[in-house]
């Protein structure tokens, strides 16, 4: 199979992707800008912020993380043997998913308490009804963690099926569910005698479950409904199960991370732990629009034609996934970074969000923008090893990227205060995704120039003046004191021609087709 082959089959799947992606992350700035409207950069939303990380952590090992890698590529290969034990191990997987998770919640709701002790400190905790809030909403929102993690089983098979679309924008709904419970709830809860933000706690339970359950008709619909032959640990179950158990380990090491970071920025300054979230909600925008959507769509190809044996095909997959990232998410890159501060005020400036937290949010954003591209490729990279059979490398990378980063930020951040945690962060991603190269390189056998192709150095270059001809088009533009619909359309006038600066560079340097490949497809 040809590059060129191979480039339209991983370009429709991403677009689709993306397309969804797209939406789900436009709401998800809606759903952040009204958390922010509502409740700013206060205590209270310390409080969500720090108890939807509890199950969300958990989350990334069985739903988003360890899990998915681990199921996919297996379920790939047990369904191009025999579709009917295929079927079989999506529900068997099924039941021990929610079994595992429910035991993990009920365990969450009893101990809520000693679970928020855990990731917070004495200045965080030094007022009680924070306290109590933080784990009243641990306890509301612990089921989550089973809703989320078959929503994202069905997710990865119907993508394993060339379904996704609906997949894709089962989250969007999420969104809009929170986004109802935020504006309609609180006046309701408080009148009830409850704090209104725990209407957040509620929006988080009720758009987990429908991001679950609109998934189901697909699966009927493709013959995938529950089915035998049914066993709860089987040949297969026990493969991802292993493998899932290799990935614990690194999660662990990601959430001892999450655990240190979060007592650190605490421990500077009230509001810190919001600051940090509303940036990296931006800092993620460009990496689940594309380089998820890359990811996904390499994932399901590359396992399929690596368990077919087809090497080069595979590796034809994983070139441009590589690619494909690097197109689209320098230039994200350079938007973002030359728009940053316009972009935050924007968003999140109004109600109780003021310019003093604009301004702390665009502190920790640009630091965390000098690793997305790197972000992007590990996106591509982690998933890869399992659909290689080698998911213990990954592990022991993300252990030492993170005891790297862990250093780093104990040692700096008393010093320089929360931005250093996003720093912190971008810099453990450029090791992470460096040493996996170097381990993808010697497995599948493949040269420096892989990597390191002059076609990369043509988006770089045309990355960096896409900045300077979008930070010089703002600055002339854009007007901080303008009115609100007078700056969006400066906004969007500098990302435009940002844009097309972009555009224009890389038809100069021969680029010009792919590019013009890509805009199509989407």
């Amino acid at each position: 199979m040809g590059q060129s082959n191979s480039t339209k089959r991983v370009l429709l799947s991403s677009s689709k992707m993306a397309v969804a992606t797209f939406s789900s992350r436009i709401l998800g700035l809606v759903r952040e800008q009204a958390i922010a409207a509502v409740f700013g950069a206060s205590g209270v939303t310390d409080a969500f912020t720090i108890a939807y990380r509890i199950p969300n952590m958990l989350r990334d090992l069985f739903a988003e993380g360890a899990f998915s890698s681990a199921f996919v590529p297996t379920f790939t290969g047990v369904r191009l043997k025999n579709e009917k034990l295929a079927k079989g191990l999506l529900w068997s997987m099924a039941a021990l998913l929610a079994l595992i998770t429910g035991v993990i919640s009920l365990l969450l709701i009893v101990y809520a308490k000693e679970v928020v002790l855990l990731f917070t400190n004495e200045v965080f905790n030094s007022d009680p009804g924070r306290l109590e809030i933080t784990i009243g909403l641990v306890r509301i929102m612990a089921p989550f963690l089973v809703l989320i993690s078959l929503a994202a089983l069905f997710m990865g098979t119907l993508n394993t099926l060339k379904i996704f679309f609906v997949p894709s924008f089962a989250p969007a709904l999420f969104n809009i569910a929170m986004i109802g419970c935020i504006f309609l709830l609180p006046d309701r809860l408080k009148f009830w005698g409850y704090h209104p933000v725990y209407s957040l706690g509620v929006g988080v339970m009720l758009g987990g479950f429908i991001q679950m359950i609109v998934q189901l008709p697909l699966l009927f619909k493709k013959g995938y409904g529950p089915q035998g032959p049914f066993k709860l640990i089987s040949t297969d179950s026990k493969v991802v199960l292993k493998r899932v158990g290799i990935g614990t380990i690194g999660i662990a090491a990601t959430q001892i991370n999450v655990i240190i970071t979060t007592i650190l920025a605490t421990s500077t300054v009230v509001g810190a732990v919001s600051w940090l979230t509303f940036a990296f909600r931006l800092f993620q925008f460009p990496v689940g629009i594309l380089s998820v959507s890359i990811a996904g769509s390499n994932l399901v190809h590359f396992s399929e034609a690596w368990k077919n044996s087809e090497k080069e095909k595979a590796i034809n997959y994983l070139s441009t996934s590589y690619f494909l990232s690097f197109l689209t998410i320098v230039p994200a890159m350079a938007l973002l970074f030359a728009l940053a501060k316009e972009s935050i005020h924007l968003v999140f400036e109004r109600g109780a969000f003021d310019g003093h937290d604009t301004a702390m949010t665009y502190q920790a954003l640009k630091y965390y923008l000098v690793g997305l591209p790197c972000y992007g490729l590990y996106k591509i990279f982690a998933p890869t090893f399992f659909a290689l059979d080698r998911p213990k490398i990954p592990v022991k990378i993300s252990i030492f990227s993170i005891f790297c980063n862990i250093i780093f930020c104990v040692y700096f951040t008393p010093k320089y205060g929360f931005w250093i945690l996003a720093l912190g962060t971008s810099l453990s991603m450029i090791l992470n995704s460096l040493l996996q190269a170097v381990f993808l390189r010697n497995l599948l056998d493949i040269s420096w120039s892989f990597f390191f192709k002059l076609r990369i150095l043509k988006i770089i270059a045309s990355g960096i003046i896409t900045y300077v001809a979008t930070l010089q088009a703002s600055q002339f533009l854009f007007r901080f004191e303008d009115p609100f619909f007078t700056k969006a359309l400066m906004f969007c006038l500098s990302g435009a021609f940002g844009a097309v600066c972009y555009g224009l560079v890389l038809f100069i340097l021969g680029e010009g087709r792919e590019l013009l490949r890509v805009v199509r497809r989407k």
